[in-house]
């Protein structure tokens, strides 16, 4: 039997009930007076390197049927001029005319990072929530209507699977929609940091909160549960929404927004994308570099939500919370390891039962710790340090002197610094920042649109 049951009071799921069903037509419809307008966030070598570029011209070729979009904004990192040129001519071979080169690293969006950094908004770590942010800029300026997001490295993509995502916001007039799926090729599980880390993680959280009474923090894990894959790129926000929320400039993105719907918005959907296989790029795992991979991408996940616990929800850590929290999620995440065996097992997919737990013990767990240790450091340090100096006489000439003062005032700009660090202000804060910014931004996208012309003539086969 189909699965149709709508489990949390504040999401709509939308299944695949019927084999067809014709959403396109009425998103041109509703685009007749809406902007529906999506964005690709891309490095040069999604498009530079000829084993990516086949996934890439896919894409756009299931885009040129999407007649609703009214712009297509691909933004560009790592990118040289002459890979722009050559983007270009990918665009004019796939036919599509109503795109438009978001160039990161090209001199007017240069000056445009400048201005944004003058004005107080951090965008100096280059990365995925940093071109977003950007591209967030331009479909404002563009006067969208809604934004939707799609990863430029799925090598699955259809544009039936985009019409899905886009209904709700478009049509059903929803705030926001989220993709799911299932990450696998047919033979393999993939989604390891979703399966291995996240879930465990939150599990671990609910019952932790389930026996200190602590609904608030439940009903906020209750919400990030309830969605089927709360890492997914692809996802449509309606900006009124996209303006008010806060973003993250890391890994940890998609979660961080996720908390901001929860904040934000009363009318939230999450999407069967598609029921057959969805794959795209994998992370290395990168178990002895948590700056690197999967590695990295966990202590990210991890930081941003408790972050968001610790400042917006109240949540109050012990000096041993994180180590009671990493044995749960270990408990837990050996239970989940045993149910995908099993699920494996049942439809003959092959399953390295043993990576799996070396996942969990070399990179996850220590991924929890390591994220506990950022966020609880500056207080142990100052802690340490108060205490060694007053039990020490010779110290007495410095404590007259204000050294504890220093000490804990240091601790509170350390505490600062990891709680602000790599979150970036809602784009209404941007504009009450610099109320000229929006204007800067179009007369850029006119520049742009100036200095490269029409795309080149599409070459005879």
């Amino acid at each position: 039997m189909t699965n149709f049951a709508q489990q949390h009071p504040k999401i709509t799921t939308f299944y695949q009930l019927a084999p067809k069903s014709d959403l396109h037509s009425e998103l041109v419809g509703h685009a007749r007076w809406k902007k529906p307008i999506l964005f690709i966030p891309s490095l040069a070598s999604e498009f530079t390197d000829p084993e990516n570029r086949v996934v890439f011209e896919n894409i756009l070729h299931e885009l040129r049927r999407a007649r609703y979009l009214a712009q297509i904004i691909i933004g560009v990192d790592m990118a040289t001029e002459a890979d722009i040129d050559l983007l270009r001519e990918i665009l004019a071979e796939q036919g599509l005319r109503n795109c438009f080169i978001q160039w990161n690293d090209g001199p007017n969006f240069v000056s445009l990072y400048e201005r944004l950094q003058g004005a107080g908004v951090d965008l100096s770590a280059r990365g995925k929530g940093r071109n977003l942010f950007m591209g967030f800029g331009v479909a404002i300026a563009l006067g969208a209507t809604s934004l939707g997001l799609l990863d430029a490295d799925i090598k699955t993509f259809k544009k039936v699977q985009l019409d899905r995502l886009f209904y709700p916001v478009t049509v059903l007039n929803y705030q926001f929609s989220k993709a799911y799926y299932a990450r696998w090729d047919g033979q393999r599980m993939f989604g390891r940091v979703k399966r291995l880390l996240l879930d465990p993680l939150l599990l671990a959280l609910k019952r932790k909160f389930t026996e200190s009474r602590e609904e608030k923090m439940i009903r906020l894990v209750d919400f990030l549960l309830s969605f089927n894959y709360q890492l997914s790129g692809e996802v449509v926000l309606d900006m009124d929404l996209l303006k008010r929320c806060r973003y993250a400039s890391h890994w940890g993105i998609e979660i961080f927004t996720l908390i901001e719907v929860w904040r934000k918005a009363n009318q939230v959907a999450q999407v069967e994308f598609t029921r057959g296989a969805f794959d795209h790029k994998h992370q290395p795992v990168s178990p002895e570099d948590p700056k690197a991979g999967l590695h990295k991408m966990s202590v990210d996940i991890v930081t941003t939500l408790f972050k968001a616990l610790m400042i917006e929800e109240g949540l109050e850590v012990s000096d041993h919370f994180f180590r009671d929290l990493a044995v749960t999620y270990s408990s837990i995440a050996e239970d989940q390891i045993k149910k995908y065996s099993d699920n494996a097992r049942f439809n003959a997919l092959d399953y390295d039962r043993d990576a799996e737990e070396a996942s969990v013990r070399d990179v996850f767990v220590k991924a929890v710790l390591f994220a506990g240790f950022i966020l609880e450091s500056p207080q142990h340090i100052a802690e340490t340090i108060i205490r060694f100096v007053t039990s020490h006489p010779e110290f007495s000439p410095f404590l007259e002197s204000g050294f504890i003062q220093t000490v804990k005032t240091v601790e509170d700009r350390l505490r600062m610094d990891v709680f602000v660090g790599a979150e970036l202000p809602s784009w209404e804060r941007v504009q009450e920042k610099d109320p000229e910014i929006i204007r800067a931004f179009v007369d850029v996208i006119e520049a742009e649109k100036s200095r490269l012309g029409p795309l080149p003539a599409k070459r005879n086969a």
